[in-house]
């Protein structure tokens, strides 16, 4: 069983609201304020709330949809959730005992009203009523309808728990625009602080831009990644096998027929419209999903500056993941490397916070949640796998002894993570490569990388010196000691957060 929920230290007046802006496979070189960003994207609304908060270092909140989202509602890593099955029937009961239950509730019973507008893509049901006050959501897992894969645009909505209603319209907007009202005070309790969940399902595929951007970027520059191509020295099997690109006639990259045939959502709108043919094309399209998000972010903020609410709402702009469009190979999230997984991470109160502020500080997904508890005056309900980075809020310069873990477990939650399968003996997909189980441990400047499968090579990176992670320093000899050093910290992260698999890691090749 879990833990009793903690008790609120302070009168609802002295506790923030909270929106929580969750987006979907939307990586940080999508938005303009980070460095990493092509030099022509334009998010002014989302570097404005950048300017008027903290911006860190790029985060993976996890490896795909699913943990990410179980991890904001529980604060635990796969290894240590019980109550969640990938079953695409999502007929599991709505929490089992061991838990941990959704966090939304501990909300609700600590006197905050809780809404979660957008997408779910978690099991054991969407909660209304028990997690949450409020709900127009779109459900990726429940129905088994064909709309099910209708990302960002004519979706079956649920309000408040009833029936789902085909609803016409792009969901970027639709999402803005009931956040909108909630935010104004529709569909809450005004004396109240709240908690908003607003899940966009962009800029994940079949990237689909509002009308309105149809033509942006259209003749910007897109460099072609060093390593689309494979081979790719000192990565482990299964990085050979990824080549979701093939050269075009005129040698530009193209997107190879059997990857619309392994991405269900791609394969579903391939019909209906006309996807780009080349790599440059796909990632202007990528980056034009993006700018009703932006457009969004304006909506929300000016709703909270005209009903005086920005300077007691905390808002924070994150992703489940990014997304690697051409780097490694890869169309795709999944891998462990920061191409795939990393995603903007902005927090914003002006009053409260410091303003244009950048820390750089590696964190992970699992801190958010004691850290937005922390901003309630919650104590944590249960043993959460995060740290609170209140100290970086307050100081985002400050030395951050903490590394940040990452694991991909597939489908395997909790006890199930305990035997490590043999990927030896399972079906490869249609693309040709499936992406093993993986731990990774950023700290500083260097990203540690742990394939699990026998004999397969460790991975060591300078993000500093080398962020494309295109040269494996585990292979080298001078940097041996560091590799020790990360190697460990991996192994006793692993041991804190107690994963199951942490005394079973398969031995490593030490071959160059």
């Amino acid at each position: 069983m879990v833990s009793a929920v903690g008790t609120a230290a302070a009168a609802d007046a002295e506790r923030p609201n909270i929106l929580f802006i969750f987006t979907d496979d939307q990586s940080h070189r999508t938005v303009g304020a980070y460095p990493d960003a092509y030099p022509w994207v334009s998010t002014p609304h989302i570097d404005r709330l950048a300017e008027s908060g903290i911006r860190f270092a790029p985060i993976a909140v996890g490896s795909n949809c699913i943990p990410s989202r179980a991890t904001m509602l529980t604060g635990r890593h796969s290894t240590g959730i019980e109550s969640q099955r990938r079953r695409a029937d999502a007929s599991l009961p709505d929490y089992d005992e061991r838990g941990p239950l959704f966090l939304p509730r501990v909300y609700r019973e600590q006197g905050y009203d809780t809404a979660h507008i957008g997408k779910w893509h978690t099991t054991g049901g969407t909660g209304h009523g028990r997690d949450w006050d409020h709900q127009k959501v779109w459900s990726r897992l429940v129905g088994g309808s064909e709309f099910n894969l209708n990302y960002q645009s004519n979706q079956l909505i649920s309000t408040d728990g009833g029936e789902p209603v085909l609803t016409e319209g792009y969901s970027t907007d639709n999402y803005t625009r009931w956040a909108v009202d909630y935010i104004r005070g529709a569909h809450r309790d005004p004396a109240k602080p709240w908690f908003l969940w607003l899940c966009y399902d962009a800029p994940h595929g079949p990237f689909l831009p509002a009308e309105r951007h149809a033509d942006r970027y259209r003749d910007s520059e897109v460099p072609v990644p060093a390593d689309i191509f494979p081979p790719r020295a000192g990565k482990p099997g299964y990085m050979q096998q990824v080549a979701t690109w093939e050269p075009g006639a005129d040698g530009v990259p193209v997107m190879r027929e059997t990857h619309y045939e392994a991405d269900g959502v791609l394969r579903k709108h391939r019909a209906d419209r006309d996807f780009p043919h080349t790599y440059p094309d796909w990632v202007r399209l990528y980056h034009r999903t993006v700018c009703a998000l932006d457009d969004g972010v304006g909506e929300l903020l000016r709703a909270l500056d005209e009903t005086g609410q920005r300077e007691n709402t905390l808002v924070v702009f994150t992703s489940d993941q990014g997304l690697a469009v051409g780097q490694h190979g890869f169309f795709d999230k999944h891998a462990p490397y920061e191409a795939n997984l990393a995603g903007p991470l902005i927090f914003s109160q002006p009053g409260s916070l410091p303003q244009g502020a950048v820390c750089d500080a590696p964190v992970a997904g699992v801190d958010l949640p004691p850290t937005l508890l922390k901003f309630a005056r919650i104590d944590p309900p249960w043993e959460m796998h995060g740290r609170d980075l209140s100290p970086l809020l307050e100081d985002p310069g400050r030395p951050w002894p903490h590394p940040a873990l990452n694991v991909y477990t597939i489908g395997a939650w909790g006890e199930e993570t305990a035997e490590i399968p043999d990927f030896s003996a399972r079906d490869l997909p249609l693309r040709g490569f499936l992406v093993p189980w993986w731990v990774s441990l950023r700290q500083g400047r260097f990203k540690y990388i742990r394939t699990l499968v026998p004999d397969e090579p460790e991975e060591l990176y300078d993000l500093e010196a080398d962020p494309e992670e295109l040269e494996n320093l585990a292979l080298e000899e001078a940097h041996r000691e560091t590799l020790a050093r990360y190697r460990e910290a991996a192994g006793e992260e692993l041991r804190r957060i107690r994963a199951p698999f942490a005394d079973r890691l398969p031995s490593a090749s030490t071959d160059p």
